[in-house]
């Protein structure tokens, strides 16, 4: 048994992989990382730009797409298919699971992050184009994207609710997951088939309040690499809080499920940390952890499988207790850390685009811009 298998046998929490491009799904890469103990695939616009702009696998599908549509739309005909083999890939952990495990997120146009509407009408559109169990459509946890995230559970979607970095954001989200079951259950449809997690994002945390603690100097001492796995372990705390009680209890009864958190972003981004450092301390039932292929390849290799996540709940409050006295604001380490994912993956997104313009010039010798 591989420890990916352990991880999830033992411990109750899923692994799943952060990529996803057409080599993986051709080559039988996708199926043996499956094959392995992966559950589940995530996908991002910048993940999209990487396996689109970096291969060959995508130019017979991409000539054909523009001599009838818009770069951008065939940016999407390909995505989704590319999604829609991945869901099969899947399906057997999916069924095996009982319809609990193996997802794979496709996100919403990160441009209209800030518009619920469009949000709302696109994460519809991709769930009426993939109409497939095991699909999960990934909506930001914005203000603008709160609403969209209840309206979609609300209509019986699946979603993963990304870009999450404050505990006072989760605490939202899942206030949308439940209030969005409810209004599910009174128009008298079927919550056991809903199924979302909380992409709650770790490393960066780190990275913005190590930042914080370095200009504010011997403040922080002894600081530094604790915040992200602290406030990962409250989040966590916060999750067994909402998901008991009465107002769960009621739902639950119906069928409902809880509403996973899912660990981001959980590559350590400074050398100086343990390559592990937010896989090994944030282990325990009912979790996910998506993580990219090197972390995979690290983790086979000398992860440890134990429950980690809820250890010492206390100790975790001292960390965000003692930054706060430090000077370090968590809301505003949160504000910053949103704002920057949202242009990111908007950023990826015209990197996209403009590395499809350049591919469709290339292809059609002579050709001018094409439209978008």
């Amino acid at each position: 048994m591989t420890r990916l298998q352990d991880l999830y046998t033992r411990e109750g929490q899923s692994p799943w992989v952060d990529n996803l491009s057409r080599v993986a799904l051709r080559d039988g890469t996708l199926q043996r990382v499956v094959d392995d103990g992966i559950r589940g695939v995530t996908s991002n616009p910048t993940i999209f730009e990487k396996a689109m702009s970096g291969s060959d696998a995508y130019d017979d599908q991409f000539r054909a797409a523009i001599e009838r549509d818009s770069v951008e739309s065939a940016f999407w005909d390909m995505a989704i298919d590319d999604v829609t083999e991945a869901c099969g890939v899947l399906r057997t952990v999916h069924d095996s699971a009982g319809g609990a495990d193996g997802f794979v997120s496709l996100e919403v146009n990160p441009l209209i992050a800030g518009d619920t509407e469009r949000t709302v009408e696109a994460a519809r559109s991709l769930h009426e184009r993939i109409a497939l169990p095991n699909l999960m459509v990934k909506i930001p946890a914005t203000v603008e994207g709160l609403p969209a995230i209840r309206a979609m559970i609300g209509e019986g979607r699946n979603i993963n609710v990304t870009l999450i970095f404050s505990l006072t954001r989760y605490a939202e989200v899942i206030e949308a997951y439940l209030s969005g079951l409810e209004q599910l259950v009174a128009a008298g449809g079927e919550p056991s088939g809903v199924h979302s997690v909380a992409s709650f994002f770790v490393s960066r945390v780190d990275t913005e309040v190590d930042r914080r603690l370095h200009a504010l100097g011997a403040a922080g001492d002894g600081l530094a690499g604790r915040a992200a796995v602290a406030q990962a372990r409250l989040a966590y705390q916060l999750f067994l809080e909402k998901f008991a009680g009465p107002r769960w209890a009621a739902l639950a009864g119906r069928g409902a499920r809880v509403q996973r958190p899912l660990w981001a972003s959980t590559s350590t981004k400074n050398p100086a940390y343990p390559d592990l450092l937010y896989v090994d301390n944030l282990i325990g039932p009912n979790t996910v952890n998506t993580l990219p292929d090197a972390t995979i390849a690290a983790f086979e290799d000398h992860g440890t499988v134990s429950r980690t996540v809820d250890v010492d709940p206390d100790s975790a409050r001292a960390d965000l207790d003692r930054l706060a006295e430090a000077g370090v604001d968590m809301e505003d380490v949160s504000r910053v850390l949103e704002e920057e994912g949202v242009a990111a993956f908007a950023k990826s997104y015209e990197e996209l685009l403009q590395a499809l313009d350049d591919k469709a010039n290339a292809l059609q010798a002579g050709g001018g811009d094409r439209e978008r």
